[in-house]
């Protein structure tokens, strides 16, 4: 969310920042809003000081036995209350107008993301791992035999639909290795909390955290207004709305592993094989809380905490500074790590990590209070999966599919699996 104020005083580069992003003639609406607004809050109050003066002038009139100038006096008093609160309405609606069309407009991105439309100018800045030459046509995940064993779309479709699986045998049990180990990493070589938290959050949470009001047709609400997370970042980075922290409580570093539900609309076409897009998924998410000025150091330490993932998982990756027009809603910097899909023959998304600045704390009123006695200021928000899981699940398959259509898997993941580090072409681990 943006601070009026701050808009009020340099309207020009604002809109300058905002045409990156493809939003233009935002300020001349806001400008007009907020002046009226507080045309009214000023004729609401000198209304309310010629209310309190006719107030007082009463009882003196009355006293002096004056009955004319009483009754004008009173008369008035009852004009002021009545224009006060229409007033005062007034006020209120504009308000709420002027914070709707606030809670819509993107971040601002940060002066080194590039100009761009399109995930075609995205800027690549890391590139890790040699790609595989496999001897043969690689498969995508669900036409390897070991997998295909363990993933069955057509239960899950009668059950709730398209885009959902059930999981079975060895590749249910690579599933949850990979979300441990991940966990594992992120609590004792990484320094986050884990923290085991609801997948239903209030309208408040969606909000704080840039979810609502504008993407809410990407997410699911329940019967009772409740949201079905999209990710974890929404009940962890809400867990500071309206507090003020102490300084030396910061960086606060949490982990989650949870079920995440998105509607993937807009997405109807894309990716209706496998289960790389999927309604429901698991994912294994990072947030940080920290002082406006470590904030750009604590971008590159996560982003660091996701690639280092892939790299101990043995899967070539590369990275990618997202443009202004392929960025988040929320973000004021995104760096995309993609890993790389042999069966796809291309990089796809495993993990997006960004930095919001002040952009979700000043919706959900997060601060910190420098030292003692200062005044408090907008801690800065940062998130990033860490990774997501089902989508690590084929990567891990797809680049260690042998000829046979069994699988060599990642020597991290052992002793998670009692020391298993095949899948074989049934679908059982050996």
């Amino acid at each position: 969310m943006h601070d009026i104020r701050a808009i009020r005083e340099a309207p020009e580069a604002f809109d300058a920042a905002l045409a990156r992003r493809g939003e233009s003639g935002v300020t001349a609406e806001l400008l007009h809003l907020d002046e009226k607004r507080r045309e009214s809050i000023l004729a609401a109050e000198t209304a309310q000081a010629e209310q309190n003066r006719a107030a007082k002038e009463v009882g003196a009139a009355k006293a002096r036995g004056d009955e004319a100038e009483f009754e004008r006096l009173r008369d008035l008093v009852a004009r002021k209350k009545s224009e006060i609160s229409t007033l005062q309405e007034q006020a209120r609606t504009l308000d709420a107008a002027l914070a709707d069309k606030l809670a819509r407009i993107p971040n601002l991105p940060a002066d080194d993301v590039p100009d761009g439309a399109d995930e075609t100018d995205n800027i690549e800045v890391n590139r890790w791992g040699e790609r595989r030459d496999f001897g043969f046509a690689p498969k995508e995940h669900f036409e390897i035999k070991g997998a295909a064993a363990g993933m069955d779309f057509e239960t899950a479709a009668r059950t709730s639909g398209a885009r959902f699986v059930n999981l079975g045998r060895g590749v249910a049990r690579i599933h949850r290795a990979l979300a441990q180990f991940m966990l594992d990493t992120h609590i004792s070589e990484n320094g986050l909390t884990e923290v085991n938290c609801p997948v239903l959050v209030r309208p408040e949470a969606m909000f704080g955290t840039d979810k609502l009001p504008k993407f809410g047709g990407d997410s699911y609400e329940t019967t009772n207004g409740w949201w079905l997370v999209p990710t974890s970042e929404v009940p962890l980075t809400y867990s500071v709305a309206d507090q003020i922290l102490r300084a030396d409580d910061l960086p606060i570093r949490l982990t989650a592993h949870t079920v995440c539900f998105r509607s993937e609309a807009g997405s109807a076409g894309k990716d209706t094989k496998g289960m790389l897009r999927q309604h429901q998924f698991e994912k294994v998410e990072m947030v940080s809380i920290t002082r406006p000025e470590d904030s750009e150091a604590e971008h590159r330490r996560m982003l660091r905490c996701a690639e280092n993932l892939l790299e101990r998982l043995e899967v070539p990756y590369r990275t990618v500074l997202l443009c202004t027009g392929d960025m988040g809603f929320g973000a004021r910097r995104t760096y995309d790590v993609e890993a790389w899909l042999p069966g796809q023959d291309t990089y796809r998304e495993i993990s997006s990590v960004s930095t919001t600045g002040a952009f979700q704390a000043r919706r959900m009123n997060a601060r910190f209070r420098p030292a003692a006695g200062d005044k408090p200021q907008f801690v800065h928000t940062l998130n990033g999966s860490g990774l997501a899981v089902g989508r690590t699940l084929i990567a891990v398959l797809e680049n260690g599919q042998q000829e046979d259509g069994s699988v060599r898997l990642p020597a991290v993941l052992a002793p998670y699996l009692g020391g298993r580090t095949m899948l074989s072409i049934d679908g059982n681990l050996i």
